[in-house]
């Protein structure tokens, strides 16, 4: 990380044409997002931290006093993949046995994934679901 941090240059991501990139879930395609240098970095950079999973922490096991487990996606500028999203909180509400939520941030709004059992749903935060 330090390599790059240090020695990847403006000048290098022009002349390179490098870019960033964003998952389009309306095409189901990946498409360029950027060529801003700064983004480009920090996109680099946090790929190679934690091999380019997300951060996810468990905030309360017993959330809302019923057992439900309670999740925070730290976001670092790159959205989690829905389909991603879904399966894990499928995988962990078999394990977990109870409703599972997931607190992200999606195409730059804030929102609560959650998984019942049955339904998938999603929330802004603090607000109503969709």
């Amino acid at each position: 990380m330090g390599f790059i941090d240090t020695f990847l240059t403006e000048d290098f991501c022009r002349e390179h044409r490098m870019f960033t990139y964003r998952y389009n879930e309306q095409n189901n395609r990946y498409e360029i997002d950027g060529r801003e240098f700064e983004q480009i970095k920090q996109k680099l950079l946090f790929s190679l931290t934690n091999h380019g999973r997300p951060f996810i922490y468990v905030v309360e096991g017993n959330h809302r006093n019923r057992g439900e487990l309670y999740l925070v996606h730290k976001h670092e500028g790159i959205d989690l993949r829905a389909d991603y999203a879904k399966d894990t909180l499928a995988n962990l509400y078999r394990m977990w046995g109870r409703p599972v939520h997931l607190e992200t941030v999606s195409n730059d709004r804030d929102v609560v994934l959650s998984f019942d059992g049955t339904e998938h749903t999603a929330r802004a935060r603090g607000g109503a679901q969709s």
